[in-house]
């Protein structure tokens, strides 16, 4: 007998990286449906799904303002960069036969609609994948934080943040292989060790909107919509 879900709506945090599947640069095209394969039967699964994407595959605003250009104008550039993987990724999920709609946090209306709160949840309740697109729309703000505060206007039960590892741990497995992976963690952990989850501007909202943070590996396939009904896959952030 199958499980029963844990949640009726998620957002999922991808960074651009997890896109690039074994390329160096870009979109891999089999990781991408791979992805939305997987965001199909968790929608099949009866959840409503919304996504917030990186652009670190193409251009990272933070990478580039340290290369000497202008900040905000490396962040505009950033904002772009998740609106092309936007886009590939509502082209990936209608390949799959399931809708999904890009929504904006910058006006680029002849390719996306503009974000609306109200619009976004009656796409949701629609079934829809809604793929929000450009950060806030602002600079010197990260995706992580964009998530964060989309989950928090769509009234989300999770944000599950897509990493390159099974959670949270105690120090890096990747050179420890006595890591230890908590299996729960309380925020303020979080804050006090700087376990560099996800920006503090992130972690502090998730905090003081009581929004639930889960920690899981994207690479392993089949792990994202295994998490819709089992609360031991990956880390849970307590708030």
């Amino acid at each position: 007998m199958a499980k029963p879900v844990l949640y009726k709506r998620v957002l999922l945090k991808l960074s651009g990286e997890a896109l690039m599947g074994d390329c160096d640069y870009g979109i891999d095209p089999e990781m991408m449906q791979r992805v939305a394969r997987e965001i199909v039967e968790v929608v099949d699964m009866g959840v409503q799904v919304a996504l917030v994407l990186g652009g670190g595959n193409i251009f990272r605003g933070a990478g580039l303002a340290a290369a000497g250009m202008d900040r905000v104008t490396g962040d505009h550039m950033g904002m772009l960069a998740t609106v092309i993987n936007s886009l590939a990724m509502q082209d990936a999920i209608e390949k799959q036969g399931k809708s999904a709609r890009v929504m904006s946090a910058i006006r680029i209306n002849r390719m996306c609609e503009e974000y609306i709160c109200r619009r976004a949840l009656h796409h949701l309740d629609q079934n829809h994948v809604v793929i929000f697109a450009a950060g806030t729309g602002n600079p010197f703000f990260t995706t992580d934080t964009a998530g964060c505060l989309r989950a928090i206007e769509i009234n989300a039960d999770v944000i599950m943040k897509a990493t390159k590892v099974n959670g949270i741990y105690d120090s890096d497995p990747a050179t420890n292989p006595d890591a230890r992976r908590y299996e729960t963690l309380p925020v303020s952990e979080v804050l006090e060790k700087d376990l560099k989850v996800m920006d503090t501007t992130a972690i502090v909202m998730c905090r003081d909107n009581k929004l639930p943070l889960r920690v899981f590996n994207l690479n392993d396939a089949g792990t994202l919509p295994k998490a819709m009904s089992d609360a031991s896959l990956g880390t849970t952030v307590l708030m």
